[in-house]
């Protein structure tokens, strides 16, 4: 029968040819033919040409029944991990409690810690592993355990079957490789055949499932430009929330101990090399929306305390419940090899070790569960929970505690907060915060200082270090501040360095030359003034047999001298060169 063969046109005018060129006859139950003759050759082809649109009716006729009983949303598929057909050929979820919990577990941590990779890290920081159904193999239908992987976790979230509903056509096929090779595709929801909503039970509602994926989205780290990244480590407060028209970035400055947030927008500038929108210092900003955040969360208990042993009990039960099955096993193990005849050894030795391998596994997930149990109540201890009562009556103090991470304060900002658009006026920065419940706030900020202005001195700080400085040097000067409570603009003690610094910022005159301007001498001009050498000059001073006053200007034994010729009793008092000269001798 030519339909037999001609299921495409190409190989069958391939073999007609072959036929024709060795003289080959072709017999179907309708006659013989020779495809070397131009009758039957054509007679040949147009029933090639027929089986083969015979075999695309067959296709589009199968296909538009699955698209129809799909429809209907009644097509049966493979169902993902949870659920199961019950003999009404219903979608039921598992009747295994194990599995359902599992499952259940998996949408709970992933919507407290808010990422896939932090629901695998969870579930393998608390011992327990996951369902997996096998569909192939000579198991094919068993039930297998094993770690949570993170391409697990998102099959499980982006899967609309967990939400209750049924769906067909998510996936679809394409020829994108030379080797004609047939590649799947997820396909955006626009361009799915069926979605039915609430068609079976589910885990989680519809809603739910389009936060988890929203949710995924703002995880993603993509190069679009409204992306939200997880928070992070940094203290920038607004990460990825902050906008200017567009979403504003953040940069750090300073040292790793006091890392300080700039809010950036570059605008078109990272496409068309145009200068940067505004920037914006972050310091202010993150004090004023973290102290909103306090106005608008009226303190109450919550129910930490409550959440912390549910979590762990649910845990806990997943625990015992895999200790369970284990011992289950064993115990068909157990039968299995009790009811073999003994004298059939090949049989009776391969189900013993099987027996024992089921005990290995029993006694190492019994001891598992008692090592996580004991961690469990060192969690829970009567300090812990002392500390967990006294943070979840004070979300102020859970705010402004040092040891809360930045990545938590930003969770607790995107729980509260939707977006905050900053503005810069001419004085001040106007913050329009958007709340996630629909409210709005505006906030008008003073303009941040500059760093030299944050470290200005005081007008009377400055007022006492150029009094001081007509009668001390720098060290004393220093020495009267920290006596006196002032502080640099940094919060810092004054030393002798500090003071110099201060001097050469707000121009103040140094002790050398404000003696200088009040007339004294120099040790060259007063030798020369006296008559003396400069050595005998520095002698008598230290003797204390020069009666002319003298000033220090630094601590390197370097004085200025009074003029002895401007005041009658200083320069009667002074020695001449004669008595110097008797006196030394």
């Amino acid at each position: 029968e030519v339909s037999r063969l001609a299921r495409n046109s190409s190989d069958w005018h391939r073999l007609l040819e072959i036929c024709a060129l060795r003289a080959t006859l072709i017999l179907d139950e309708d006659g013989l033919y020779d495809p070397a003759d131009f009758n039957d050759r054509l007679l040949l082809g147009l029933k090639g040409t027929m089986s083969e649109a015979e075999l695309h009716m067959i296709r589009a006729r199968l296909q538009g029944g699955i698209r129809n009983k799909a429809r209907r949303g009644e097509l049966r598929f493979r169902l993902p991990v949870g659920f199961v057909y019950d003999r009404q050929d219903k979608v039921v979820l598992d009747p295994d409690e194990q599995v359902r919990q599992s499952v259940g577990l998996l949408f709970a941590t992933f919507r407290r810690v808010g990422s896939a990779f932090g629901t695998v890290r969870a579930f393998r920081e608390q011992g327990l592993v996951f369902p997996t159904r096998l569909h192939c193999g000579p198991c094919k239908g068993d039930l297998v355990w094993g770690p949570l992987t993170n391409s697990r976790v998102g099959g499980v979230l982006h899967n609309p079957r967990y939400a209750g509903a049924y769906a067909y056509g998510r996936r679809g096929g394409w020829h994108d490789s030379p080797d004609g090779r047939i590649r799947m595709r997820t396909r955006p929801r626009e361009a799915w055949h069926t979605l039915i909503v609430d068609a079976h039970p589910g885990y989680i509602t519809w809603k739910d499932y389009e936060e988890n994926l929203e949710r995924l989205r703002q995880n993603a780290r993509d190069t679009s430009e409204n992306r939200r990244y997880p928070p992070r480590e940094g203290p920038a407060l607004l990460q990825r929330v902050v906008l200017c028209g567009a979403r504003m970035t953040v940069r750090y400055q300073g040292s790793k101990e006091k890392l300080q947030p700039h809010y950036v927008c570059r605008g078109a500038g990272n496409n068309q090399a145009l200068p940067t929108c505004q920037s914006l210092p972050g310091r202010g900003i993150n004090g004023a929306i973290g102290e909103l955040l306090l106005e608008a969360m009226t303190p109450v208990a919550l129910a930490v305390e409550t959440e912390l042993e549910a979590r762990i009990g649910e845990a806990d039960d997943l625990r015992l419940k895999q200790v369970e099955r284990a011992r289950y096993e064993a115990e068909l193990a157990r039968r299995r090899f009790f009811e073999v005849d003994p004298e059939h050894r090949l049989v009776a030795d391969s189900l013993e070790a099987d027996w024992n391998e089921k005990l290995r596994e029993l006694g190492r997930v019994r001891e598992d569960y008692e090592r996580q149990r004991e961690q469990d109540r060192l969690v829970l201890d009567e300090r812990n929970k002392a500390r967990v009562r006294q943070l979840a009556t004070d979300f102020p103090r859970l705010c402004r505690d040092p040891g809360t991470p930045d990545r938590e304060r930003k969770r607790m900002v995107r729980l509260l907060i939707e977006d905050v658009t900053l503005l810069r006026a001419e004085e001040e920065i106007v913050a329009h915060v958007r709340f996630n419940g629909g409210a709005t706030r505006t906030l008008r900020l003073p303009m941040p200082l500059s760093g030299r202005e944050l470290w200005k001195l005081s007008q009377e700080a400055v007022a006492v270090i150029d009094e001081l400085l007509n009668h001390h040097l720098d060290r004393e000067v220093a020495e009267i501040l920290n006596e006196r409570g002032f502080v640099t603009g940094t919060g810092k003690r004054f030393n002798k360095s500090r003071v110099k610094g201060m001097r050469r910022v707000y121009g103040l005159a140094t002790r050398e030359e404000r003696l200088k301007a009040a007339g004294l001498l120099t040790l060259d001009e007063i030798a020369a003034r006296l008559g003396l050498h400069k050595e005998t000059v520095k002698q008598y001073r230290r003797e204390g047999r020069l009666k002319v006053l003298s000033h220090p200007i630094n601590e390197d034994n370097q004085f200025l001298y009074e003029d002895p010729d401007a005041d009658g009793e200083v320069g009667n008092q002074a020695p001449t060169a004669a008595a110097c000269r008797r006196d030394a001798v």
